[in-house]
């Protein structure tokens, strides 16, 4: 019986080693091809708000004081959060500059990718600046919008070969881990340069709640005022910086221009890209969709507040920085570091390290109440995260740390969550944290040592008592529902999970939704992963 198996196995293992022989020897070939010589360029630069666009005209309406204040207004709500990008693009009349993580080769990286289009046949300049970790097999998409005469599509540190198969990108990876391992974290999206959109959501499905499997918590600001020509200058600054390549350096492509544009058509069309359902009524803070606003400029009224935006520099993917205080880390840590009474963290990836632990040790002594919001083990995108989480779970407590963990099972429990997750998986993607219910600090950084030492992020601070109130009220911050407590047992050296919501009596003393040998793989994976990787 054994001999049969082995000969019945012996074309797939032969067509196995045939493929690894053949990538090998491509890898081995295209070893020597490294980044591309740089060559002088002229810088381009962001575009100004004028009173000639539509947007420019809103985001005028909406700065009438003069105060120095911007204008801001929250987008909890994936749905509406996509259709005010789908609203921008569409009013853009000058400018979009759009810079993510991940653009997702599905029905909503596809439809953003038409409408990117469809605004540079308007005559609008489009700059799409990705980073190249998730690109694998989008080259030609790109190309295509690429192709437009108004178009223009940058890689931050990109891979060079073999760059369509995810298993020889790996192989460049960790053949060229120093440099790749640094990568481009930011979301920013600015129209006109007179709007602009910030937060943690990339844009793909499962940050949209259109995903069948898991589907992301998380949030953004869209603001106007003079918070969003300091974004767009960040913007500048990574798209003229030395680790941004222009896509057609990196991607070669057969074919012609017009050979592109047509596979981008139907790529892009309605059965690939299918239209997000329209919107009825307001969001959860009783906003009106964004289209609905601008066809009645007159009357917007978003919150003000005094807004300011930054990054870390690009040069951060070189592995230098000017000063480690100039990080994105470092100035969110200064900056709860002056709270005098309270600080709700919201991070799905929560890895306070030594030097986290020191920083909440001091404010519990000086009687600052912390709240921690980050996933559980079995609704986090990154387990392995999770478990080096773990590690300061029992000190944290300790200390006094109010501490909840995101949960599918208690999700559903909350009606309003339930409706909008279906069968999907939920799991915790925002980044926020709140001060004094005065100050919210947002963006695309999580805490952890990824995000601090070899990631470039993007964040925006804001003054703003009747933003944390809002967010207080959209997310349940004073009486949190979905998630599980986690508190000390009697012992006071292991933890215990208390549900929430409408199940308050439910008590775990094991890991939710997670087996026992899931849980002893990744630790055994832990061992072997650096948490400075994480």
């Amino acid at each position: 019986m054994p001999d049969k198996l082995i000969a019945s196995l012996f074309p797939a293992l032969r067509g196995l080693a045939l493929w690894l022989m053949a990538a090998g020897i491509a890898w081995m070939l295209a070893g020597c091809a490294g980044l591309p010589p740089r060559t002088p360029e002229a810088p381009t630069l962001s575009m100004a708000a004028s009173p000639s666009t539509t947007l420019g005209r809103a985001a005028a309406s909406l700065d009438a004081a003069h105060d120095g204040l911007s204008s801001i207004q929250p987008l909890v709500e994936a749905s509406f959060a996509l259709d005010a990008r789908f609203e921008l693009m569409r009013r853009a009349q000058a400018s979009l500059d759009v810079q993510t993580y991940q653009l997702g080769n599905d029905k909503t990286g596809r439809l953003l990718l038409r409408e990117l289009r469809d605004a540079a046949r308007r005559g609008v300049r489009v700059r799409l600046l990705l980073d190249d970790f998730h690109t694998t097999g989008m080259d030609r998409l790109l190309l295509g919008l690429a192709a437009e005469p108004n178009a223009e599509v940058r890689l931050f540190n990109p891979f060079v070969n073999a760059r369509d198969h995810s298993a020889t990108r790996w192989l460049e990876f960790f053949g060229d881990f120093r440099r790749l391992n640094h990568r481009m974290h930011n979301k920013l999206f600015v129209a006109d340069g007179a709007m602009a959109i910030a937060g943690g959501r990339n844009l793909a499905d499962e940050y949209f709640l259109r995903s069948e499997g898991a589907n992301f918590i998380d949030f953004e600001l869209i603001m106007a005022g003079p918070v969003v020509p300091e974004a767009a200058r960040i913007f500048d600054t990574y798209w003229n910086s030395d680790v941004v390549y222009p896509l057609q350096r990196i991607a070669g492509a057969s074919g012609t221009p017009e050979a592109l544009k047509s596979e981008f058509e139907a790529a892009t069309s309605p059965a690939h890209a299918p239209p997000p359902d329209a919107l009825l009524g307001t969001d959860l803070m009783g906003d009106p969709p964004l289209g609905a606003q601008l066809a009645d400029i007159g009357r917007m009224k978003w919150m003000r507040a005094d807004a300011h935006a930054a990054a870390d520099s690009p040069n951060k993917a070189l592995g230098t920085l000017a000063a480690p205080t100039e990080s994105l880390a470092a100035r969110f840590h200064e900056m709860t570091a002056t709270a005098r009474s309270d600080v709700v963290v919201i991070s799905p990836y929560f890895i306070p390290g030594d030097e986290g632990m020191a920083r909440i040790r001091e404010g519990r002594e000086r009687g600052v109440r912390i709240s921690v919001i980050t996933n559980s083990l079995a609704d986090s995108d990154e387990p392995l995260v999770n478990i080096n989480y773990n590690r300061y779970r029992v000190d944290m407590l300790k200390l006094g740390v109010n501490l909840y963990e995101v949960s599918t099972r208690q999700l559903k429990r909350n009606r309003q969550f339930r409706d909008l997750l279906k069968k999907a998986r939920g799991r915790l993607h925002a980044k926020l944290a709140l001060v004094d219910r005065e100050w919210v600090l947002l963006g695309s950084m999580n805490l952890d040592p990824r995000s601090a030492r070899l990631n470039t992020e993007f964040g925006v601070r804001v003054r703003s008592f009747e933003l944390t109130q809002a967010l207080l009220y959209a997310y349940q911050l004073d009486d949190i529902e979905g998630v599980y407590r986690v508190v000390l047992m009697p012992d006071g050296e292991n933890v215990q999970w208390i549900g929430t919501g409408d199940v308050d009596n439910e008590v775990l003393d094991s890991e939710p939704d997670s087996s026992l040998l899931t849980r002893l793989q990744l630790l055994l994976f832990s061992w072997f992963v650096p948490t400075d990787q994480l």
